[in-house]
């Protein structure tokens, strides 16, 4: 064992998970992050798989008239951040969530960063543990899930690419970290198309409720 790999094993690598749940929902018509699935709302559903899933600490960021997504993030133990601006798209968002993890956890460079959109509300614990022991096992700054050869989400980042956000150019989002430095990302094959859902129309969330809207169903399952 090198010392590298020693000194993973003695002080493993924490992830923190941030969810950018400012949007509008505007494609939507309503709170995307409100709606009902599987009895649950969307964030509840999203939150109760990340704590399964393990993660260090997640951190919800919204506006400030959003008291219903506030609530739901608190009762789920999340570290809930609440601008004085509402943050005017996702890079802003992630933004102030990273910030706050800084003040509240003190991440280390080789801590690691989850960006978890908040309109994928079908990730599955078992993907995510996945991604995570990858993360344990290998030393590449970026991660990426991927379905049949097709990349998804969440997206996960060596904490040291955090100070990187405030660099990406005015017109990109945060897949620019992606996009700049291809050799930094390792894809993580995953048997679920979970990775690959997302909701944004009233469309979408139809064909949510048709595949995981019943309670007596396993997320995952037809």
């Amino acid at each position: 064992m090198n010392e590298r790999d020693a000194s993973a094993v003695s002080n493993p690598k924490r992830v923190f998970a941030v969810i950018p749940a400012a949007g509008l929902s505007r494609r939507m018509g309503c709170p995307k992050l409100l709606l009902d699935l599987g009895g649950r709302p969307v964030l509840s559903r999203l939150l109760d798989t990340l704590n399964q899933a393990g993660v260090s600490g997640i951190v919800v960021v919204t506006r400030r008239s959003e008291n219903q997504i506030a609530e739901i993030a608190k009762q789920h133990t999340a570290l809930l951040v609440q601008p004085d601006i509402d943050p005017p798209d996702m890079r802003a968002s992630v933004q102030h969530g990273l910030q706050a993890l800084v003040e509240q956890c003190d991440p280390q460079p080789d801590d690691g960063w989850l960006l978890v959109p908040a309109d994928h509300p079908v990730l599955e614990p078992d993907v995510l543990k996945t991604l995570l022991e990858n993360w344990h096992q290998h030393n590449a700054d970026i991660l990426l899930p991927t379905h049949r050869g097709q990349r998804g989400h969440p997206t996960l980042f060596r904490w040291s690419l955090a100070d990187e956000v405030a660099a990406i150019p005015p017109d990109q989002g945060i897949n620019w970290l992606v996009k700049s430095k291809p050799e930094r990302v390792l894809e993580v094959p995953v048997a679920s198309d979970t990775v690959l859902i997302d909701l944004d129309t009233p469309a979408d969330y139809a064909r949510l409720l048709e595949r995981f809207g019943d309670t007596s169903k396993p997320v995952g399952s037809l």
